[in-house]
C-alpha cells in the first residue's frame, strides 16, 4: 500500500515529511485537507488524527502523527538515503540541527508570519503591544538565518554533502519566507525583512538547490498556482 500523508496547503510541519520522503526517492500520495472548511476537525479525520492536526500519515495499519516522529520512522524502515545520518557523529549532528530548527526557527517564523500569511493581517493594523512583538521576533528570525548561513558555508546541505532531517525540517520556513516577499512585500519592507535573500546569500543558494531536487515540485502547496 502506498503511503498517504495528510496535510494543508503550505502547512510548514506536514511539508517536512513530504520533503523527507521526496529526499529518500519514495512512493507516496497526499491528502490535501481544506482548512477553511474545518476538514481537518472532521469526525473522518479525527479518526487519523483526534488532535486535528496535520500532517499524519497512514500505511496499511499504520498510523503517524508527529512529523518528526515520521522522518525518524521513514530512516528506519527505508535506511536507503539516510535522513539522521550514516554513523553516530552524523547522527547527534543533524538531530541537534533539527531539534534546534523546530524550536526557534519554527517560533520566530510562526511569530512574525501566522497573523501576516493564514490570517490576512497586514502589519499596520496590529496593536502596538503586538508590533513590538513581532519586530522581536523578526529578530529572532534573522538570527536562525544566521545559523543557518553558517553552517552552509562548508557544506551544500546543512549537515553535510547530501540533504537531511535537518534540510526537511528547515526548507518549509526558509521557503515560506520567499512566499511572504512574493504576496507581502510591504510587510515585509515594514518588519526589515526584505532583504534577507541578499543578507543570507548561501541560504538563498541552499534554498533554490533543495527546490530543485528531484520531485521537489510535487510538494510545493497546490494554492500558490491557484
Amino acid at each position: 500500500m502506498t503511503m498517504t500523508v495528510y496535510a494543508v496547503s503550505g502547512a510548514p510541519r506536514a511539508w517536512r515529511v513530504l520533503a523527507g520522503l521526496t529526499f529518500k526517492e519514495l512512493e507516496y500520495d497526499i491528502h490535501y485537507l481544506e482548512a477553511s472548511k474545518g476538514e481537518h476537525k472532521a469526525a473522518e479525520y479525527l479518526e487519523i488524527n483526534p488532535r486535528g492536526t496535520v500532517p499524519s500519515l497512514v500505511k496499511d495499519d499504520l498510523i503517524l502523527r508527529d512529523s518528526i516522529g515520521i522522518l525518524a520512522w521513514l530512516d528506519r524502515e527505508f535506511p536507503k538515503k539516510p535522513l539522521f545520518g550514516r554513523n553516530a557523529a552524523e547522527a547527534a549532528n543533524i538531530w541537534q540541527n533539527v531539534l534546534e530548527t523546530v524550536d526557534y526557527l519554527r517560533a520566530a517564523h510562526n511569530d512574525v508570519f501566522f497573523s501576516i500569511l493564514v490570517q490576512g493581517i497586514p502589519v499596520t493594523e496590529a496593536p502596538s503591544d503586538e508590533r513590538k512583538a513581532k519586530d522581536q521576533a523578526a529578530d529572532k528570525l534573522r538570527f536562525e538565518c544566521e545559523r543557518l548561513e553558517k553552517m552552509l558555508a562548508q557544506a551544500d546541505y546543512l549537515c553535510g554533502d547530501y540533504p537531511t532531517a535537518a534540510d526537511a525540517v528547515a526548507f518549509p520556513d526558509i521557503r515560506l519566507i520567499q512566499r511572504a516577499m512574493e504576496i507581502k512585500p510591504d510587510d515585509m519592507v515594514m518588519l526589515g525583512l526584505d532583504g534577507l535573500d541578499r543578507e543570507f546569500p548561501k541560504l538563498e543558494a541552499w534554498k533554490s538547490r533543495v527546490e530543485a531536487l528531484p520531485g521537489m515540485s510535487k510538494t510545493l502547496p497546490p494554492h500558490w498556482s491557484s
